[in-house]
């Protein structure tokens, strides 16, 4: 199943960077969320999606959005890439991968001719109910950040 726009995100808890359980509702903004899916900490376009979302944070928050980035990855790679990286948004772990198949993006990917399961690099604007506002599918990392943000001022203000 793939969350499309209008659709309600399913409230689950994952473990954040710290260890700490954290319910998906407890980060939705004033207004919303952004949370973006990636496929792995310390690679290169993840690395730069995280850069340009920790880079455009304030704007964020001053719209009422938070950022929160999801991948696979267990608490201890994240807080690696976090101080590696100088990131300080919220980064979730979802080992098991429940998240990524509630909002369809645990799927088959191509590279180089070979098949494998992955995460495919997307991203959901969501209301401060919880309800998808937007998706990004596919995403190329080059100018995303930016798009997203100009994206919740149309929404949001």
């Amino acid at each position: 199943m793939t969350l499309k726009q209008g659709d309600t995100m399913t409230d689950m808890v994952l473990s954040d960077q710290d260890g700490r359980m954290v319910a998906l509702s407890s980060l939705l903004g004033p207004r919303g969320a952004v949370m973006y899916f990636y496929p792995k900490d310390n690679t290169p376009g993840c690395t730069q999606e995280a850069k340009d979302f920790q880079c455009l944070v304030d704007d964020f928050v001053r719209l009422g959005v938070t950022v929160t980035g999801i991948s696979r990855d267990d608490p201890a790679s994240h807080v690696k890439f976090r101080t590696a990286q100088g990131i300080g948004l919220t980064l979730l772990s979802d080992r098991d991968g429940r998240m990524c198949a509630a909002f369809g993006v645990w799927r088959e990917k191509k590279n180089y001719g070979k098949t494998t399961m992955g995460i495919v690099r997307s991203t959901f604007i969501l209301d401060h109910q919880g309800v998808v506002r937007q998706v990004y599918d596919n995403v190329r990392v080059d100018g995303h950040a930016e798009k997203v943000l100009a994206d919740c001022r149309a929404m949001f203000v």
